[in-house]
């Protein structure tokens, strides 16, 4: 992964993060962040459910903590593809406190990674 699309895709949406869910055409900046199955918000983490092969783990994953103009967002990359071989498609669950992500509990966070739904293994 381009190290500087990442960055370059974090900074063009920061602007818009709050104008509602969009979905970016696959030769996107956009394309570059990870769709995620759903996304929970607690008080001292975020845990966010991706695709998975059955070697998906957190080191796999970079993400980028942008403040501008009062507003927070976060973004999540993947540093490696999961290059296991399964019957299945599946997904794992990764989490990450807010510590670690730089941001103070209960600040609010625009995530920028698309929201894909979860047709379930094989689908």
């Amino acid at each position: 992964m381009n190290r500087r699309v990442f960055m370059l895709a974090a900074v063009a949406l920061s602007g818009c993060a709050g104008a509602g869910v969009r979905v970016a055409p696959a030769d996107a900046p956009l394309a570059e962040l990870e769709p995620v199955y759903r996304a929970d918000a607690g008080r001292e983490a975020i845990t966010i459910s991706v695709a998975s092969n059955g070697c998906t783990a957190k080191a796999d994953f970079a993400f980028h903590v942008e403040r501008r103009g009062g507003a927070t967002t976060l973004a999540f990359a993947r540093r490696r593809i999961d290059t296991c071989k399964s019957f299945a498609m599946g997904r794992t669950e990764l989490t990450f406190t807010w510590a670690e992500l730089g941001v103070a509990p209960r600040t609010e966070v625009f995530l920028l990674n698309p929201l894909s739904a979860w047709t379930g293994p094989g689908a």
